[in-house]
């Protein structure tokens, strides 16, 4: 277990000392895809959902998400965001439609933001399925996704 650093000498589960690490800013993009159906797609695009627009939902619930990605998943250090930001595209497909969301996420820190930017959108995602299973619940949420991350220790990393 000696590779992976969030295990102690005991073999038991431990949140990494960045005390030493050097701040440095940092910014990570996620995406995520959603297919739906053409009525999905017809129902927003008509004002349709009567819980309201999914997307403005799920960008609240995506920043949301961001911001309390520390809470939700154990090994994280809370961060002191500086931007958290998502954008929302429809995409004809082969069958109905693929909604994208992408999340960046901005921090001034010790410890990189991956984290906060995969969990936008993935609350976001999983928001807008709630938004809209009323209409079709056959919605998947496919791929999910670091897209690049900037700064830190290990460096630059782009998706390819």
């Amino acid at each position: 277990m000696s590779n992976f650093t969030h295990w102690n000498e005991e073999g038991r589960p431990k949140m990494v000392d960045i005390s030493d690490k050097t701040i440095t800013n940092r910014t990570a993009i996620a995406r995520s895809t959603i297919t739906l159906s053409d009525e999905v797609y017809q129902a927003i695009q008509q004002g349709g959902i009567k819980k309201g627009d999914p997307t403005q939902v799920a960008q609240i619930a995506g920043i949301i998400g961001a911001k309390k990605t520390a809470d939700i998943i154990p090994m994280c250090h809370p961060i002191m965001l500086q931007g958290t930001d998502l954008q929302f595209e429809y995409t004809k497909a082969e069958v109905g439609y693929e909604l994208h969301i992408q999340a960046t996420v901005k921090c001034s820190g010790k410890t990189g933001v991956e984290m906060e930017a995969l969990t936008a959108v993935s609350i976001a995602a999983l928001t807008f399925y709630d938004m809209c299973k009323a209409v079709d619940k056959s919605m998947v949420i496919k791929e999910t996704y670091l897209v690049q991350k900037t700064g830190g220790k290990s460096g630059d990393f782009l998706h390819k």
